[in-house]
């Protein structure tokens, strides 16, 4: 194990540092938060298929293929729908919306009264989701140190806070990139062929599995239905993924390289599926589904390889952690408690701002480091944990945010409404029906609809001044004043004859 333990151990202080590196470039809140909003193509699409490819995508991926056969693909799958979804008809308005958070978002768009309940869902869903990452350190350095999860999950824990804490998005960047890359070498271009390959190949695993292995709706309607109202509606909406958006350095950027990651999730979910289904038949009767990856890795494959694949799976889950946490330490300092103390920001545009605001969020890194790292020692199922995160996401945020981009009557107290029903019902029916069962986002989320339309068709529409700023958001001009009576001050970058029109 010396090789292995060597590539994994020059894989850490890679990370450890980019983190040192990444901090002598965040001087600016924006530096710090969105990486200056200056990533081109080729960086973002890296970044963007790094963080919703974590560890639940990876291990539990293969966990899933392992259980079902193929159609194990599906969660993964719909995680790649959801991101060419927000790419293709999303992305491109929230990046000229020019914010930090999705709070943000809903203060603009509302008047600025739906931000800090709505912080508090997206601090819940990013807490888990950060969570659900550290969880799956145990399983990887479990293999490669032999020592207990508690001592994994801290070793793991710490590297992702450290770098993270240093030198923020722009650390988590050059991070990212380096473990797609790794990513993709590892797992597509060494495991999956390997697995193959070892399990005898796609007819000696036909052979020795049922035939409802290969059947691509073998995992059953509801759950892939339930699946996507989960993943494909959460990839829409979560801090995590909007914060990525807003790094990018135009809306073509945050549009075309959002729909190249989506694209590569689709080919990753098919991967993990055929390697979860090869780990079967090398394994039949594995204690645990979310064992296969670390057992057909120890096992399969040769010194450096491993290695290499190990520190590919470290990759998938530091990429989520770590994206995860800056969500989470954002949405706590600027949407909680940043309002609790009556601070609140102005528009979230870019541009320079006090250093003191970068002490500020790395201070809140640290320690919502330090809760996640505490939470995963006390928690065990990835899956569930996950299902948790995207249960209260979609369940208290979709209707909001989604209403909020495509209907203009929504309201303020439709909204509000919407937050407090969907998120108190989907914890209430979690704890009736079970974490893993289908109704509790099923029921959460047509409650969350049938308030939002209600309240928001029994209450005042929306002030015409704040939909008339909003709109001049969405096209890409923030800057732009608006009057008492809903029309719009002067914009300096009009040409002069219709400016004048416009100013009389």
């Amino acid at each position: 194990m010396a090789v292995d333990y060597a590539v994994i151990v020059v894989y850490l202080a890679g990370m450890l540092a980019m983190g040192w590196w990444g901090m002598r470039r965040a001087k600016s809140k924006s530096e710090f938060l969105v990486a200056g909003r200056r990533l081109g193509p080729g960086m973002y699409s890296g970044t963007m298929a790094a963080i919703v490819l974590g560890g639940a995508s990876t291990i539990g991926g293969v966990g899933l293929g392992y259980q079902y056969g193929l159609s194990g693909a599906w969660m993964v799958f719909t995680i790649g729908l959801g991101l060419l979804a927000l790419s293709v008809f999303f992305s491109a308005r929230i990046a000229r919306l020019k914010v930090y958070t999705v709070s943000e978002m809903l203060d603009l768009r509302y008047g600025g009264r739906a931000g800090i309940i709505s912080g508090v869902v997206m601090w819940a869903y990013t807490l888990m989701l950060a969570v659900t990452s550290t969880i799956a350190y145990a399983t990887i350095f479990d293999v490669l140190f032999d020592v207990n999860r508690t001592v994994a999950i801290v070793l793991g824990g710490a590297i992702v806070v450290a770098y993270s804490t240093l030198g923020g998005m722009w650390s988590i960047t050059l991070t990212d990139m380096v473990q797609f890359v790794v990513k993709t070498i590892g797992v597509l271009l060494l495991l999956l062929p390997i697995a193959v390959v070892k399990a005898g190949g796609f007819s000696e695993m036909r052979a020795q599995l049922p035939t409802e292995y290969f059947d691509p709706l073998g995992i059953g309607g509801e759950t892939i239905f339930t699946y996507v109202l989960i993943y494909t509606f959460g990839m829409l909406i979560g801090q995590d993924i909007w914060q990525r958006v807003f790094t990018a350095r135009s809306d073509t950027t945050a549009r075309w390289g959002g729909t190249v990651a989506g694209t590569y999730c689709l080919v990753y979910a098919i991967a993990g599926a055929v390697i979860g289904t090869a780990a079967k038949v090398m394994y039949p009767n594995l204690a645990s589904a979310d064992a296969a990856f670390a057992t057909i890795v120890k096992d399969e494959l040769p010194v450096g390889v491993r290695g290499l694949v190990l520190a590919a799976a470290l990759a998938a889950v530091m990429s989520t952690s770590s994206g995860a946490l800056i969500a989470c330490a954002t949405v706590a300092n600027n949407d909680i408690w940043s309002r609790l103390r009556g601070v609140v920001g102005g528009g979230g545009a870019a541009g320079d701002e006090p250093h003191d605001e970068v002490k500020g969020n790395r201070a809140f890194i640290l320690i919502m480091g330090v809760a996640v790292i505490l939470i995963a020692i006390a928690l065990n199922d990835v899956v569930e944990a996950l299902t948790v995160a995207y249960n209260l996401l979609v369940g208290g945020l979709l209707v909001p945010i989604i209403g909020g981009l495509l209907w203009r009557r929504g309201t303020a107290a439709g909204a509000l409404s919407a937050v407090c029903v969907g998120g108190v019902a989907v914890v209430g029916l979690m704890w009736h029906y079970g974490i893993l069962a289908n109704q509790p986002i099923y029921y959460g989320l047509l409650a969350s609809l049938a308030v939002y339309v209600v309240v928001s068709l029994a209450t005042p529409p929306t002030d015409a001044a704040v939909l008339a700023a909003w709109r001049e958001r969405l096209a890409g001009n923030p800057a732009r004043p608006a009057f008492e009576d809903g029309t719009l001050g002067p914009d300096r970058a009009e040409p002069a004859d219709v400016l004048n029109r416009r100013t009389g």
